[in-house]
C-alpha cells in the first residue's frame, strides 16, 4: 500500500509540468532582473552629462590719484591650482578726478561712480549680481591724503561704502593698499597677461609654462611709481621683497613704490622748485612746458600736497595766482628734472636707485605700463626701442612750438600735452639714473598698454590674487535620472533577483530531495 502511494506521487505527471513551468519562469525573471540592473547602471553612468559650472565675476575699483577706473574681470567658476584664470570683460573711467579730490565733499563721489556702475550691471547676468564680490583699492592719491587727513580719507571711503550699500552686488569694502602691494600686484598682471604663469598645451588643459621666465613690470602713476622683478639670489634682499604664490608655485618678487615721485606730484615739484628760485613770485617760465604756452595756477595747487610741503613758504597766500609760461628749451628742461632726485645719496653704492633705497641690479626683461606707455605713445614710439631713438623724439617734442604740438601728438589733449616734455625727461631720469638701466639694457623694456583687451594695471593682479579667497564651484553632473529613481529602480530589481534566486535554490532543493525519496520507494518495496 505505502509503496502504490510513493509511487503515485514521484509519477504525478501533473505536478512535475507545473514545477517546471514555474522554475522556468523565474529563471527568466531573473535573466531580466539581471539584464534591467547592468542596462539602467550602464545608461546612468556612460549617458551622464558634466555641466560646467559656469562663470564668476568680480569688479575692482582702481581708485587711482587722478581717476578711478572701474574693471569687471570673470573666470571659470572651477579654479586651476586654487587661483582663477581671470580676464578682463569690460572697463569704465569714472567721470573726474581721483577720490581722493572729494576730501571736502565726499557725498559727490557716488555720482560720477554710479554712471560707471549702471553699465557694469549690464554686463553681468542679473542672477550673479548677488554673489559678485567689488573691490575698491584706492592708491598713492588717498595714501597722502590719510597721511595728511585722516579723518577727511575715512569720510570719503564711508561714502563710497554707504554708495555701495544701495547696490545688489557683495561689497567686499574699501581698502588703501600700500606701495609695495600695488607694485606687486602691477608685477602680477604683466605677467600673467604675457602666459609667464600658465599656458595651455595641446590638449587644451592649462599647465605652468616649462623655463618661463618672469617680467619686471614698471608702473608710472600720479602720485607714484613702482618698480618689481625677481633678482638675482645673490645678495640681501631680505627686507625689500614679498613672497607671492599663484597657480602652486612660489615668487619672491623685489618691489618699490616710490611715493610723491608719480608723474602729476613730479610736475608739482618742479613747478614749486622754479617758483622758489624766481625772483618774481607771479610769474615764472618752465623750460618743460612748450613754447608760447601760458596757464595760470594758484600757489594752493602748488602747495597743497605733502609732496611739496617741504618747498611750501611760510604763511603763504594759497590764493595767489602765478603765471607760467613754457620756454621749449629740451637743455634746460632735463637739467630741471635731473634735481628732483637725490642721487648723491648712492654715490659709491651699487645696489641703491635713489634717495638712499637698496635696489638689486635689474634683471631681464620688463615691461612699462601707465605713465610710461602714454608718454612714449605722444612721442610716436611703442613697444620696444632704442635709447638714442627715445632721446632724439623727446628732444623734437621738447623743442615744440605750442601751435605745432596737435599735429604731431596723436589725441591732443591740452591737460596732457603740456606736460609731455617734462614726463619724457622725468622718465629718462627715473629710468637710467635712479633704476640704472643703460642703453643696452633699454631696448629690454616694452612700452606696453595692454594685452589682448586687458589693461595692464596693478587691479588685475588684485583680482588674480583675491580669487585665492574665492571658493571654486564643482562640476555639475547631469544624469538621465534623477539619483533617487535610479536608486529606486537598482532596489526593486535587485530585490527581484534575490527573490528569483532564492526561489530557485528552494525548487531545485525541493527537487532532488522528491527525486531521493522515490530512489528510496523503488530499492525497498514494501510487501
Amino acid at each position: 500500500m505505502f509503496t502504490a502511494l510513493s509511487r503515485q506521487s514521484c509519477e504525478h505527471t501533473g505536478s512535475r509540468v507545473l514545477y517546471k513551468m514555474s522554475t522556468v519562469v523565474t529563471f527568466v525573471f531573473l535573466l531580466l532582473s539581471i539584464a534591467i540592473i547592468v542596462t539602467i547602471t550602464l545608461v546612468q553612468v556612460n549617458r551622464r552629462e558634466v555641466l560646467l559650472p559656469g562663470l564668476k565675476y568680480g569688479i575692482v575699483l582702481d581708485a587711482g590719484s587722478s581717476r578711478t577706473t572701474v574693471y569687471v574681470y570673470e573666470w571659470p567658476a572651477e579654479k586651476e591650482n586654487n587661483t582663477g584664470v581671470v580676464s578682463q570683460t569690460f572697463k569704465c573711467n569714472v567721470k573726474g578726478p581721483g577720490i581722493s579730490s572729494y576730501a571736502s565733499n565726499p557725498q559727490e563721489i557716488a555720482k560720477p561712480i554710479n554712471d560707471c556702475m549702471n553699465k557694469v550691471k549690464e554686463k553681468i547676468p542679473l542672477h550673479l549680481h548677488t554673489t559678485t564680490p567689488v573691490y575698491l583699492g584706492a592708491t598713492a592719491g588717498m595714501r597722502l591724503l590719510r597721511l595728511q587727513n585722516e579723518s577727511a580719507a575715512h569720510e570719503v571711503l564711508r561714502s563710497i561704502q554707504k554708495y555701495f550699500a544701495t547696490l545688489s552686488f557683495e561689497f567686499r569694502g574699501t581698502q588703501i593698499i600700500t606701495g609695495q602691494e600695488e607694485g606687486v600686484y602691477g608685477w602680477i598682471t604683466a605677467n600673467y597677461l604675457m602666459g609667464n604663469f600658465l599656458e595651455r598645451n595641446l590638449w587644451r588643459a592649462w599647465v605652468h609654462p616649462h623655463g618661463a621666465e618672469t617680467t619686471g613690470a614698471l608702473d608710472l602713476g600720479g602720485a607714484s611709481t613702482q618698480i618689481s622683478f625677481i633678482p638675482d639670489e645673490t645678495g640681501d634682499t631680505t627686507n625689500s621683497t614679498l613672497p607671492v604664490q599663484l597657480y602652486g608655485y612660489e615668487y619672491s618678487v623685489y618691489t618699490h613704490s616710490f611715493q610723491c615721485y608719480g608723474r602729476d606730484e613730479a610736475e608739482k615739484k618742479l613747478l614749486a622748485s622754479i617758483l622758489q628760485n624766481s625772483g618774481d613770485k607771479s610769474r615764472i617760465n618752465n623750460p618743460c612746458y612748450p613754447r608760447n604756452y601760458k596757464t595760470v595756477v594758484t600757489t594752493k595747487y602748488l602747495y597743497s600736497s605733502l609732496c611739496t610741503a617741504f618747498l611750501r613758504p611760510e604763511n603763504y597766500n594759497p590764493d595767489q595766482l602765478v603765471n607760467v609760461t613754457g620756454s621749449g628749451d629740451p637743455a634746460l628742461c632735463r637739467e630741471a628734472v635731473s634735481k628732483l632726485f637725490d642721487f648723491a645719496s648712492c654715490r659709491g653704492k651699487e645696489d641703491c636707485s635713489f634717495n638712499g633705497v637698496f635696489q638689486p641690479k635689474v634683471k631681464g626683461n620688463f615691461v612699462a605700463f601707465s605713465g610710461f606707455y602714454y608718454t612714449v605713445n605722444a612721442l610716436n614710439l611703442t613697444g620696444e626701442f632704442s635709447l638714442a631713438d627715445f632721446n632724439s623724439s623727446m628732444w623734437t617734442l621738447c623743442s615744440q612750438n605750442w601751435n605745432q604740438l596737435p599735429y604731431m601728438i596723436p589725441k591732443f589733449d591740452e591737460i596732457y600735452a603740456k606736460s609731455y616734455c617734462f614726463s619724457a625727461n622725468y622718465i629718462y631720469y627715473l629710468l637710467i639714473h635712479g633704476y640704472k638701466f643703460s642703453a643696452e639694457t633699454w631696448p629690454q623694456i616694452r612700452f606696453q598698454k595692454e594685452v589682448d583687451n586687458s589693461s595692464i594695471a596693478w587691479s588685475l593682479g588684485y583680482m588674480l590674487s583675491l580669487t585665492n579667497m574665492i571658493p571654486a564651484e564643482s562640476n555639475m553632473i547631469l544624469a538621465p535620472m534623477s539619483p533617487s529613481l535610479f536608486a529606486g529602480l537598482l532596489l526593486f530589481f535587485t530585490a527581484v533577483a534575490l527573490l528569483c534566486l532564492i526561489f530557485l535554490v528552494y525548487s531545485c532543493v525541493v527537487s532532488r530531495m522528491r527525486k531521493n525519496a522515490c530512489h528510496v520507494d523503488h530499492v525497498f518495496p514494501v510487501e
